[in-house]
Protein backbone atom coordinates (compact mmCIF):
# COMPACT_ATOMS: atom_id res chain seq x y z
CA UNK A 1 0.00 0.00 0.00
CA UNK A 2 1.60 3.27 -1.15
CA UNK A 3 1.24 6.95 -0.31
CA UNK A 4 -0.17 8.82 -3.30
CA UNK A 5 -0.52 12.27 -1.71
CA UNK A 6 0.00 14.19 1.53
CA UNK A 7 -2.48 16.81 2.69
CA UNK A 8 -1.87 19.13 5.63
CA UNK A 9 -4.12 21.37 7.70
CA UNK A 10 -3.39 23.80 10.49
CA UNK A 11 -4.68 22.61 13.86
CA UNK A 12 -5.03 23.83 17.41
CA UNK A 13 -3.67 21.84 20.34
CA UNK A 14 -5.36 21.09 23.64
CA UNK A 15 -3.45 23.81 25.49
CA UNK A 16 -0.87 26.56 24.99
CA UNK A 17 2.82 27.24 24.47
CA UNK A 18 4.30 28.72 27.65
CA UNK A 19 7.67 30.40 28.05
CA UNK A 20 9.06 28.43 30.99
CA UNK A 21 12.05 30.70 31.47
CA UNK A 22 9.81 33.74 31.92
CA UNK A 23 7.43 31.90 34.27
CA UNK A 24 10.23 30.50 36.45
CA UNK A 25 11.70 33.99 36.42
CA UNK A 26 8.63 35.29 38.25
CA UNK A 27 6.25 36.42 35.51
CA UNK A 28 2.98 37.64 37.01
CA UNK A 29 -0.24 35.87 36.09
CA UNK A 30 -3.08 38.07 34.87
CA UNK A 31 -6.23 36.03 34.46
CA UNK A 32 -5.32 33.18 32.15
CA UNK A 33 -2.24 34.86 30.70
CA UNK A 34 1.01 36.36 32.01
CA UNK A 35 2.32 39.91 32.22
CA UNK A 36 5.81 40.55 30.93
CA UNK A 37 8.13 39.95 28.02
CA UNK A 38 9.05 36.46 26.79
CA UNK A 39 12.59 35.21 27.35
CA UNK A 40 12.68 32.18 25.03
CA UNK A 41 13.49 32.41 21.31
CA UNK A 42 10.55 32.69 18.87
CA UNK A 43 7.95 33.36 21.59
CA UNK A 44 5.85 36.46 20.94
CA UNK A 45 4.17 36.27 24.36
CA UNK A 46 4.76 34.33 27.59
CA UNK A 47 1.60 32.34 26.87
CA UNK A 48 0.42 31.87 23.29
CA UNK A 49 -1.91 29.49 21.48
CA UNK A 50 -0.71 25.96 20.85
CA UNK A 51 -0.39 25.08 17.18
CA UNK A 52 -0.15 21.74 15.38
CA UNK A 53 -0.17 20.42 11.83
CA UNK A 54 -2.48 17.56 10.89
CA UNK A 55 -0.61 15.42 8.39
CA UNK A 56 -2.79 13.17 6.23
CA UNK A 57 -1.28 10.38 4.14
CA UNK A 58 -3.63 9.56 1.24
CA UNK A 59 -3.28 5.86 0.40
CA UNK A 60 -3.87 4.02 -2.87
CA UNK A 61 -7.22 2.61 -1.73
CA UNK A 62 -8.50 6.00 -0.56
CA UNK A 63 -7.90 5.42 3.13
CA UNK A 64 -6.26 8.22 5.11
CA UNK A 65 -3.64 7.85 7.84
CA UNK A 66 -3.52 10.89 10.12
CA UNK A 67 -0.81 12.11 12.47
CA UNK A 68 -0.46 15.43 14.27
CA UNK A 69 2.81 17.34 14.47
CA UNK A 70 2.77 18.89 17.93
CA UNK A 71 5.29 20.14 20.47
CA UNK A 72 5.36 20.41 24.25
CA UNK A 73 3.94 23.24 26.30
CA UNK A 74 7.40 24.37 27.40
CA UNK A 75 9.01 24.40 23.95
CA UNK A 76 12.55 25.71 23.76
CA UNK A 77 13.25 24.79 27.42
CA UNK A 78 15.40 22.03 28.87
CA UNK A 79 17.35 21.40 25.68
CA UNK A 80 14.30 21.02 23.41
CA UNK A 81 13.76 22.19 19.84
CA UNK A 82 12.49 25.77 19.47
CA UNK A 83 8.85 26.83 19.30
CA UNK A 84 6.92 24.99 16.56
CA UNK A 85 5.10 27.29 14.13
CA UNK A 86 2.40 25.49 12.12
CA UNK A 87 2.73 27.54 8.93
CA UNK A 88 6.48 26.95 8.82
CA UNK A 89 5.89 23.23 9.34
CA UNK A 90 3.32 23.00 6.55
CA UNK A 91 5.62 24.77 4.08
CA UNK A 92 8.48 22.45 5.01
CA UNK A 93 6.32 19.36 4.40
CA UNK A 94 5.19 20.71 1.03
CA UNK A 95 8.70 21.62 -0.11
CA UNK A 96 10.84 18.88 1.41
CA UNK A 97 8.80 15.95 2.72
CA UNK A 98 6.24 15.28 -0.01
CA UNK A 99 8.87 14.58 -2.68
CA UNK A 100 10.50 12.08 -0.34
CA UNK A 101 7.39 10.23 0.85
CA UNK A 102 5.01 10.05 -2.10
CA UNK A 103 5.24 6.58 -3.59
CA UNK A 104 6.59 5.01 -0.37
CA UNK A 105 5.09 1.69 0.78
CA UNK A 106 3.38 1.80 4.19
CA UNK A 107 2.76 -1.93 4.58
CA UNK A 108 5.40 -1.95 7.32
CA UNK A 109 6.10 0.76 9.88
CA UNK A 110 9.50 0.37 11.51
CA UNK A 111 11.94 0.73 8.62
CA UNK A 112 10.31 3.77 7.04
CA UNK A 113 9.81 5.41 10.46
CA UNK A 114 13.55 5.15 11.08
CA UNK A 115 14.18 6.76 7.68
CA UNK A 116 11.80 9.63 8.40
CA UNK A 117 13.27 10.23 11.85
CA UNK A 118 16.79 10.38 10.43
CA UNK A 119 15.98 12.82 7.60
CA UNK A 120 18.39 15.76 7.46
CA UNK A 121 18.25 18.98 5.48
CA UNK A 122 21.13 21.43 5.49
CA UNK A 123 22.90 19.14 7.94
CA UNK A 124 20.10 19.27 10.53
CA UNK A 125 17.42 16.84 11.62
CA UNK A 126 13.93 18.14 10.96
CA UNK A 127 11.99 19.58 13.90
CA UNK A 128 10.94 17.02 16.52
CA UNK A 129 7.28 18.02 16.04
CA UNK A 130 7.42 17.12 12.34
CA UNK A 131 9.15 13.80 12.98
CA UNK A 132 6.52 13.10 15.62
CA UNK A 133 3.57 13.85 13.33
CA UNK A 134 4.93 12.17 10.19
CA UNK A 135 5.65 8.88 11.99
CA UNK A 136 2.21 8.98 13.62
CA UNK A 137 0.64 9.26 10.16
CA UNK A 138 2.81 6.34 9.06
CA UNK A 139 1.74 4.10 11.95
CA UNK A 140 -1.92 4.96 11.34
CA UNK A 141 -1.44 4.14 7.65
CA UNK A 142 0.29 0.83 8.37
CA UNK A 143 -2.56 -0.19 10.65
CA UNK A 144 -5.12 0.65 7.98
CA UNK A 145 -3.14 -1.16 5.28
CA UNK A 146 -3.01 -4.31 7.42
CA UNK A 147 -6.53 -3.92 8.89
CA UNK A 148 -5.33 -4.19 12.49
CA UNK A 149 -4.90 -1.75 15.38
CA UNK A 150 -1.81 0.38 15.80
CA UNK A 151 -0.99 -1.49 19.03
CA UNK A 152 -0.89 -4.75 17.08
CA UNK A 153 1.42 -3.25 14.46
CA UNK A 154 3.86 -2.24 17.18
CA UNK A 155 3.85 -5.63 18.89
CA UNK A 156 4.30 -7.45 15.60
CA UNK A 157 7.15 -5.33 14.27
CA UNK A 158 9.04 -5.01 17.56
CA UNK A 159 8.64 -8.71 18.44
CA UNK A 160 6.83 -8.08 21.73
CA UNK A 161 5.79 -11.58 22.71
CA UNK A 162 3.13 -10.75 25.31
CA UNK A 163 -0.23 -11.89 23.91
CA UNK A 164 -2.31 -10.08 26.54
CA UNK A 165 -3.41 -6.50 25.84
CA UNK A 166 -4.49 -4.69 29.00
CA UNK A 167 -5.24 -1.23 30.33
CA UNK A 168 -2.39 1.04 31.32
CA UNK A 169 -2.82 3.12 34.50
CA UNK A 170 -3.74 6.67 33.49
CA UNK A 171 -1.97 9.72 34.88
CA UNK A 172 -4.19 12.81 34.84
CA UNK A 173 -3.03 16.41 35.29
CA UNK A 174 -4.86 19.24 37.01
CA UNK A 175 -3.17 22.27 35.55
CA UNK A 176 -3.43 25.29 37.82
CA UNK A 177 -6.86 24.21 39.08
CA UNK A 178 -5.25 21.73 41.44
CA UNK A 179 -8.19 21.38 43.84
CA UNK A 180 -11.40 21.14 41.81
CA UNK A 181 -9.72 18.96 39.21
CA UNK A 182 -8.55 16.54 41.90
CA UNK A 183 -12.20 15.99 42.82
CA UNK A 184 -12.90 15.06 39.19
CA UNK A 185 -10.05 12.56 39.23
CA UNK A 186 -11.27 10.93 42.42
CA UNK A 187 -14.83 10.61 41.08
CA UNK A 188 -13.49 8.98 37.90
CA UNK A 189 -11.03 6.84 39.90
CA UNK A 190 -7.95 7.85 37.95
CA UNK A 191 -5.06 5.60 38.86
CA UNK A 192 -2.29 8.25 39.03
CA UNK A 193 -2.75 11.93 39.87
CA UNK A 194 -2.70 14.98 40.07
CA UNK A 195 0.50 16.38 38.44
CA UNK A 196 -0.38 19.75 40.08
CA UNK A 197 1.94 21.93 37.96
CA UNK A 198 4.28 23.19 40.72
CA UNK A 199 6.42 25.50 38.58
CA UNK A 200 6.82 28.52 40.85
CA UNK A 201 8.35 28.71 44.32
CA UNK A 202 6.59 31.80 45.64
CA UNK A 203 2.97 30.89 44.98
CA UNK A 204 2.90 27.13 44.40
CA UNK A 205 5.70 25.48 46.37
CA UNK A 206 6.49 27.93 49.15
CA UNK A 207 9.91 29.32 50.01
CA UNK A 208 10.59 26.34 52.31
CA UNK A 209 8.23 23.97 50.54
CA UNK A 210 5.44 24.53 53.05
CA UNK A 211 2.74 25.11 50.40
CA UNK A 212 3.46 21.75 48.75
CA UNK A 213 3.41 19.99 52.12
CA UNK A 214 0.00 21.47 52.84
CA UNK A 215 -1.19 20.39 49.41
CA UNK A 216 -0.02 16.79 49.82
CA UNK A 217 -1.79 16.62 53.18
CA UNK A 218 -4.97 17.99 51.62
CA UNK A 219 -4.68 15.55 48.69
CA UNK A 220 -4.44 12.56 51.02
CA UNK A 221 -7.43 13.72 53.03
CA UNK A 222 -9.49 14.47 49.96
CA UNK A 223 -9.05 10.98 48.53
CA UNK A 224 -9.96 9.38 51.86
CA UNK A 225 -13.02 11.65 52.08
CA UNK A 226 -14.38 11.26 48.54
CA UNK A 227 -13.44 7.78 47.40
CA UNK A 228 -16.31 5.36 47.06
CA UNK A 229 -14.23 2.19 47.43
CA UNK A 230 -11.62 1.48 50.09
CA UNK A 231 -9.44 -0.24 47.50
CA UNK A 232 -9.17 2.91 45.38
CA UNK A 233 -5.58 3.87 46.17
CA UNK A 234 -4.22 6.23 43.51
CA UNK A 235 -0.54 7.01 43.19
CA UNK A 236 0.26 10.66 43.94
CA UNK A 237 2.50 11.97 41.15
CA UNK A 238 3.51 15.64 41.42
CA UNK A 239 5.68 17.55 38.94
CA UNK A 240 7.77 20.27 40.58
CA UNK A 241 9.86 21.43 37.59
CA UNK A 242 13.14 21.56 39.49
CA UNK A 243 11.84 23.88 42.21
CA UNK A 244 12.84 21.61 45.13
CA UNK A 245 16.42 21.88 43.96
CA UNK A 246 16.02 25.66 43.82
CA UNK A 247 14.81 25.85 47.42
CA UNK A 248 17.59 23.72 48.86
CA UNK A 249 20.39 24.87 46.52
CA UNK A 250 20.69 21.27 45.30
CA UNK A 251 21.81 20.07 48.73
CA UNK A 252 20.93 16.41 48.24
CA UNK A 253 20.63 15.55 51.92
CA UNK A 254 18.23 18.41 52.54
CA UNK A 255 16.26 17.50 49.44
CA UNK A 256 16.03 13.88 50.60
CA UNK A 257 14.83 14.97 54.06
CA UNK A 258 12.14 17.10 52.44
CA UNK A 259 11.04 14.28 50.13
CA UNK A 260 10.83 12.01 53.18
CA UNK A 261 8.49 14.51 54.84
CA UNK A 262 6.28 14.56 51.74
CA UNK A 263 6.24 10.75 51.67
CA UNK A 264 5.04 10.60 55.27
CA UNK A 265 2.34 13.18 54.59
CA UNK A 266 1.09 11.15 51.58
CA UNK A 267 0.94 7.83 53.45
CA UNK A 268 -0.65 5.33 52.83
CA UNK A 269 -0.52 6.43 49.19
CA UNK A 270 2.59 6.03 47.02
CA UNK A 271 4.24 9.36 46.18
CA UNK A 272 6.13 10.16 42.99
CA UNK A 273 7.94 13.46 42.53
CA UNK A 274 8.84 14.47 38.98
CA UNK A 275 11.63 16.90 38.19
CA UNK A 276 13.04 17.35 41.70
CA UNK A 277 15.90 19.37 40.28
CA UNK A 278 16.99 20.93 36.99
CA UNK A 279 20.73 21.54 37.00
CA UNK A 280 20.66 23.33 33.65
CA UNK A 281 22.28 20.59 31.58
CA UNK A 282 21.95 16.86 30.95
CA UNK A 283 25.02 15.58 32.81
CA UNK A 284 24.52 17.52 36.04
CA UNK A 285 20.78 16.82 36.08
CA UNK A 286 21.46 13.09 35.62
CA UNK A 287 24.04 13.10 38.44
CA UNK A 288 21.63 14.94 40.73
CA UNK A 289 18.76 12.51 40.09
CA UNK A 290 21.08 9.51 40.36
CA UNK A 291 22.33 10.76 43.72
CA UNK A 292 18.85 11.43 45.10
CA UNK A 293 17.56 8.08 43.81
CA UNK A 294 20.45 6.28 45.55
CA UNK A 295 19.78 8.16 48.80
CA UNK A 296 16.15 7.06 48.71
CA UNK A 297 17.01 3.44 47.89
CA UNK A 298 19.78 3.18 50.48
CA UNK A 299 17.62 4.58 53.28
CA UNK A 300 14.58 2.41 52.67
CA UNK A 301 12.28 5.23 51.63
CA UNK A 302 9.45 4.47 49.21
CA UNK A 303 9.06 7.87 47.54
CA UNK A 304 9.79 7.62 43.80
CA UNK A 305 11.72 10.06 41.63
CA UNK A 306 10.68 10.71 38.02
CA UNK A 307 13.08 12.15 35.44
CA UNK A 308 11.80 14.68 32.92
CA UNK A 309 13.90 17.77 32.11
CA UNK A 310 17.01 16.99 30.03
CA UNK A 311 15.72 13.46 29.49
CA UNK A 312 14.30 14.32 26.08
CA UNK A 313 15.66 12.08 23.32
CA UNK A 314 16.03 8.32 23.00
CA UNK A 315 19.72 8.74 23.76
CA UNK A 316 18.85 10.76 26.88
CA UNK A 317 16.41 8.08 28.08
CA UNK A 318 19.07 5.39 27.68
CA UNK A 319 21.63 7.59 29.46
CA UNK A 320 19.36 8.23 32.46
CA UNK A 321 18.22 4.58 32.56
CA UNK A 322 21.78 3.21 32.43
CA UNK A 323 22.71 5.45 35.35
CA UNK A 324 19.58 4.71 37.44
CA UNK A 325 18.79 8.44 37.48
CA UNK A 326 15.23 8.04 38.72
CA UNK A 327 12.80 5.27 39.57
CA UNK A 328 10.73 6.21 36.53
CA UNK A 329 11.57 8.05 33.32
CA UNK A 330 9.06 10.11 31.45
CA UNK A 331 9.19 9.32 27.75
CA UNK A 332 7.94 12.76 26.77
CA UNK A 333 6.55 11.65 23.46
CA UNK A 334 6.81 14.84 21.31
CA UNK A 335 10.42 15.41 22.44
CA UNK A 336 11.64 12.12 20.98
CA UNK A 337 10.75 13.01 17.41
CA UNK A 338 9.71 9.85 15.59
CA UNK A 339 7.35 7.62 17.54
CA UNK A 340 9.69 4.74 16.70
CA UNK A 341 11.92 6.33 19.36
CA UNK A 342 9.01 6.37 21.83
CA UNK A 343 8.61 2.61 21.33
CA UNK A 344 12.33 1.97 21.74
CA UNK A 345 12.52 4.15 24.86
CA UNK A 346 9.61 2.45 26.63
CA UNK A 347 11.00 -1.00 25.85
CA UNK A 348 14.50 0.06 26.98
CA UNK A 349 13.19 1.25 30.36
CA UNK A 350 11.22 -1.95 30.88
CA UNK A 351 14.27 -4.05 30.01
CA UNK A 352 16.22 -2.26 32.76
CA UNK A 353 13.45 -2.48 35.36
CA UNK A 354 12.90 1.27 35.42
CA UNK A 355 9.39 2.65 35.29
CA UNK A 356 8.38 3.33 31.69
CA UNK A 357 6.08 6.36 31.70
CA UNK A 358 4.44 7.16 28.37
CA UNK A 359 4.05 10.88 28.84
CA UNK A 360 3.75 13.87 26.58
CA UNK A 361 2.17 17.24 27.07
CA UNK A 362 -1.13 19.00 27.60
CA UNK A 363 -0.26 20.81 24.36
CA UNK A 364 -0.91 17.80 22.09
CA UNK A 365 -4.05 16.79 20.18
CA UNK A 366 -6.62 14.00 20.33
CA UNK A 367 -4.88 12.30 17.38
CA UNK A 368 -1.42 12.20 18.95
CA UNK A 369 -2.96 11.10 22.27
CA UNK A 370 -4.76 8.18 20.64
CA UNK A 371 -1.68 7.03 18.75
CA UNK A 372 0.70 7.20 21.71
CA UNK A 373 -1.86 5.41 23.89
CA UNK A 374 -1.78 2.55 21.37
CA UNK A 375 1.99 2.51 21.79
CA UNK A 376 1.71 2.50 25.60
CA UNK A 377 -0.63 -0.50 25.41
CA UNK A 378 1.67 -2.35 23.02
CA UNK A 379 4.78 -1.72 25.13
CA UNK A 380 3.11 -2.35 28.49
CA UNK A 381 4.07 1.06 29.92
CA UNK A 382 3.79 1.54 33.68
CA UNK A 383 1.56 4.58 33.20
CA UNK A 384 0.13 6.70 30.40
CA UNK A 385 -0.59 10.43 30.43
CA UNK A 386 -4.22 11.50 30.03
CA UNK A 387 -3.87 14.20 27.38
CA UNK A 388 -4.29 16.74 25.89
CA UNK A 389 -5.53 19.81 27.75
CA UNK A 390 -5.66 20.89 31.37
CA UNK A 391 -9.38 20.47 31.87
CA UNK A 392 -8.85 16.93 33.18
CA UNK A 393 -12.11 15.45 31.86
CA UNK A 394 -11.19 15.76 28.18
CA UNK A 395 -7.81 14.04 28.41
CA UNK A 396 -9.21 11.27 30.62
CA UNK A 397 -12.03 10.70 28.14
CA UNK A 398 -9.77 10.55 25.07
CA UNK A 399 -7.14 8.23 26.52
CA UNK A 400 -9.54 6.03 28.47
CA UNK A 401 -11.83 5.52 25.48
CA UNK A 402 -9.15 4.75 22.90
CA UNK A 403 -7.57 2.34 25.36
CA UNK A 404 -10.84 0.48 25.92
CA UNK A 405 -11.78 0.54 22.23
CA UNK A 406 -8.41 -0.83 21.15
CA UNK A 407 -8.40 -3.65 23.68
CA UNK A 408 -12.04 -4.54 22.90
CA UNK A 409 -11.31 -4.78 19.17
CA UNK A 410 -8.27 -6.98 19.68
CA UNK A 411 -10.06 -9.27 22.14
CA UNK A 412 -13.05 -9.55 19.82
CA UNK A 413 -10.77 -11.00 17.13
Amino acid sequence: MKIIDIVCSKSLTGFYFDDQAAIKGGATQDGFTYIGKPKTDKFSAIRQKGEAVSIMFILEDGQVGIGDAAAVQYSGAGGRDPLFVAEEGMKFIEDKIKPFLIGKDVSRFKELAIEIDALEFDGKLIHTALRYGLTQALLASTAKANKITMAEVVRKEYNISNKIYKRIPMFAQTGDDRYTNVDKMIIKEVEVMPHALINNIETKLGYQGEILKEYVSWLRGRVLQLRQRDDYTPVFHIDVYGTIGQIFDNDYEKMYDYLKELEELASPFTLRIEGTTDAGNRMDTMIALKTITALINNNGSKVEIVADEWCNTLDDVKFFADNNAGHMLQVKTPDLGGINNVIEALLYCKDRNIGAYSGGTCNETNISAEITTNIAIACGAKQCLAKPGMGTDEGIMIVNNIMNRTIALINNR
